[in-house]
């Protein structure tokens, strides 16, 4: 070995000097240069893998979220259309209650029309019996010559008034 050692000038106490110098080296260089290295590495890894599990989290976030919108959509349109078949049944009942006024309006018109009707023909037939028997009392007394008393003339008008209404 001792030839070995001469062939490459290796010389013991340099050679030991030179390891001790290779370790402090990497000692120190362990300690102030890749420790740090490796702790800001370790920090990246250990951030990167909350974001992803964040990441995660929100995406299961989302789609929680995109379904309850989706319930809350389907709830309201439910709601809208069950008030909408309501407003359709309250107008519809509205409109039938609104023609069944009409109709009683209608009638109640049409009664009071006849009633009138009947109160004016009543009052035609009177002034009509009241001109006929004056009429006919006057062309008694013209026809006769004579002057007619008041008892002559309620009993022709009577006649008069009986014949008419037969």
């Amino acid at each position: 070995m001792a030839d070995i050692l001469d062939k490459f000038k290796i010389e013991g106490p340099s050679f030991i000097a030179q390891c001790v110098i290779l370790l402090v080296v990497f000692a120190v260089l362990n300690k102030f240069a890749f420790g740090p290295v490796m702790q800001l590495l370790l920090e990246r890894r250990q951030r990167i893998e909350d974001a992803e599990a964040n990441f995660a989290q929100s995406k299961a976030n989302l789609a929680n979220a995109e379904g309850q919108a989706r319930e809350v959509v389907e709830a309201a349109n439910a709601k809208a259309a069950g008030m909408i078949k309501e407003a359709t049944e309250v107008a519809a009942a509205t409109a039938e209650k609104k023609r069944q006024e009409a109709i009683a309006e209608a009638a109640s018109i049409i009664a009071k029309g006849r009633e009138a009707t009947v109160i004016e023909r009543d009052q035609v037939f009177a002034t009509l019996k009241r001109d006929f028997g004056r009429l006919v009392v006057e062309t008694t007394g013209k026809v006769t010559g004579k002057v007619l008393s008041p008892d002559d003339h309620a009993r022709i008008n009577q006649e008069a008034v009986t014949q008419i209404s037969r």
